[in-house]
């Protein structure tokens, strides 16, 4: 509960304001037009707690297993969202990708710890961050305050099968911003529940 406080509190993601606000009013999606709730967790850190070090730049950085329970009928979807919604992107209101999973299987409950480098792995996920192809950690400065990272799940009645592709041979990194944007555009109107679940962070030093 405590997270859903935080995030109301919080600047949210451009693209992802307008898929929730057409998921609210019903959208294109063949479900009821109802967004349900879910129930998110990590057994890393508690819900609205500290962020260990092995999970952010300070430590191993490795992604932590994420489990959920309560998906509608229907779903044929999972998205899953990582972001610093304290640090803002080129003026705009979207806040800093850390992570962003999607192809992810209705059958699926969880995503194992320390999942590898890739843009597609062997399970058909499919993940992008502004480090590139993994989970980039939390990294907030010591200087500054405390910042808040935000996990979002979010269960589709459509599939979401954008693929990861290189700019051209002379920028062989894809453009991260240009494919979250394209994945969230995607999924407006396909909302049926969501979750959310926040930790917090800055170095210590």
């Amino acid at each position: 509960m405590r997270s859903m406080v935080v995030l109301l509190m919080i600047t949210g993601i451009a693209p992802m304001e307008m898929a929730m606000a057409q998921a609210r009013g019903g959208g294109r999606g063949r479900g009821p037009g109802v967004v349900q709730n879910m129930t998110l967790i990590t057994t890393a850190w508690p819900d609205g707690g500290m962020i260990p070090a092995r999970y952010t730049q300070e430590g191993a950085e490795i992604s932590p297993m994420i489990q959920w329970s309560s998906p509608p009928a229907g779903t044929v979807s999972f998205v899953l969202t990582f972001v610093d919604a304290d640090t803002v992107v080129n003026n705009s209101t979207d806040g800093l990708l850390h992570w962003m999973v999607w192809n992810i299987p209705a059958t699926a409950t969880s995503i194992a710890q320390a999942r590898p480098d890739g843009f597609e792995l062997p399970d058909g996920m499919r993940q992008i961050s502004v480090s590139g192809s993994r989970y980039r950690g939390p990294g907030a400065p010591a200087a500054g305050p405390l910042h808040h990272y935000i996990f979002e799940l979010y269960a589709l009645d459509t599939a979401i099968d954008v693929k990861v592709s290189p700019q051209g041979p002379q920028q062989p990194n894809p453009n991260v911003q240009a494919i979250r944007t394209q994945i969230m555009q995607a999924m407006a109107g396909h909302i049926r529940a969501k979750a959310a679940y926040v930790g917090l962070f800055h170095r210590s030093q």
